[in-house]
């Protein structure tokens, strides 16, 4: 088990290595900063040797290899420098910012993870019946539906045409309701269709049939041996799909105006902002790393039928 948490460790520091490389070098190719920050050369009042000059005060005039080393070695000290935009520290922006998204976020989770796993428990019980067919009609929706659509769609209807719910930010609680909609209707639709599936190879097994014999209620069936049991592989799938409530923020903040991480990830995308880019994307690909690695130890830990070398 030991060797096995090393091994997973080691290969998440990898990723997240290649991870960086990748963010770097993309970050770069977008475009020129200085040209967006300056107009370009031939702007009224922008020379040539200004954009020089700017261009070496970023430290973009240097090889690519000393920029990325210089981008590496800041991160291990904490430090991401400076938004080239607001001239604001980056780590200071996030944290500004990251409170709204976790707010979202844990509303999102705390209503969707349980309904999901309800609807998905219902659809097992009731398979072949009009209720399984509604629930994987609905899933199947709400897994094709892109999250922008929905944003929109939701907007004109409740905010713009009935004038039901703020259209933008969340200062109430009204206002958190088409966000957390837009958010949760994936994650949802992923546990319904992911819960139904394990429910059925559980409920098929030979232990379920022979506590049915003893006289097991049907509820104590359900609860207390198949979802027991089909919970162990749904570990996996819940500790990403709650990652991916964060880094899917980015459309649901942009559309409704929430000033969050995400928001700030369009914001910084749209001026070429690279080191602020670079932070969010990698904050973004450390949870998704952190999560598959937490799934993976807590699927051995929960299982002790699994054995790793």
């Amino acid at each position: 088990m030991q060797r096995y948490i090393v091994g997973r460790v080691f290969l998440a520091l990898v990723t997240l290595l290649a991870l960086s490389v990748i963010i770097f070098l993309v970050a770069r190719v977008a475009g020129d900063p200085v040209i967006l920050l300056t107009g370009g050369q031939g702007q009224v009042g922008v020379t040539a040797e200004d954009v020089e000059r700017l261009r070496h005060n970023l430290g973009l005039d240097r090889p690519l290899p000393n920029q990325y080393w210089d981008f590496v070695t800041g991160i291990l000290q904490g430090d991401f420098g400076d938004s080239l935009r607001t001239n604001r520290p980056v780590l200071e922006m996030m944290k500004d910012r990251f409170p709204t998204t976790m707010k979202l976020a844990a509303v999102t989770a705390v209503i969707a993870v349980p309904l999901g796993l309800f609807v998905g428990i219902i659809a097992a019980i009731n398979r072949g019946r009009r209720l399984d067919f509604l629930a994987r009609a609905m899933a199947v929706i709400g897994q094709s539906l892109p999250s922008f659509f929905v944003a929109i769609m939701l907007l004109l209807l409740f905010s713009v045409q009935w004038e039901i719910f703020p259209p933008i930010g969340l200062d109430s609680p009204m206002a958190y309701v088409l966000p957390v909609i837009t958010l949760g209707i994936f994650i949802v639709a992923g546990l319904t269709r992911l819960t139904r599936s394990a429910m059925l190879e559980v409920l098929s097994s030979d232990y379920i049939t022979f506590a049915r014999a003893r006289g097991a209620s049907e509820t104590q069936v359900i609860f207390k041996h198949a979802l027991k049991n089909a919970a162990i592989p749904l570990l996996t799938i819940v500790t990403i799909l709650l990652a991916s409530i964060i880094t899917g923020s980015v459309i649901v903040e942009t559309v409704f105006a929430v000033p969050g991480l995400g928001r700030l990830a369009f914001e910084s995308i749209i001026a070429l902002d690279f080191p602020v880019i670079q932070a969010i994307v990698l904050f973004y690909g450390v949870l998704f790393i952190g999560a598959n690695l937490l799934a993976d130890i807590l699927y051995a830990w929960v299982d002790p039928r699994i054995r790793y070398t």
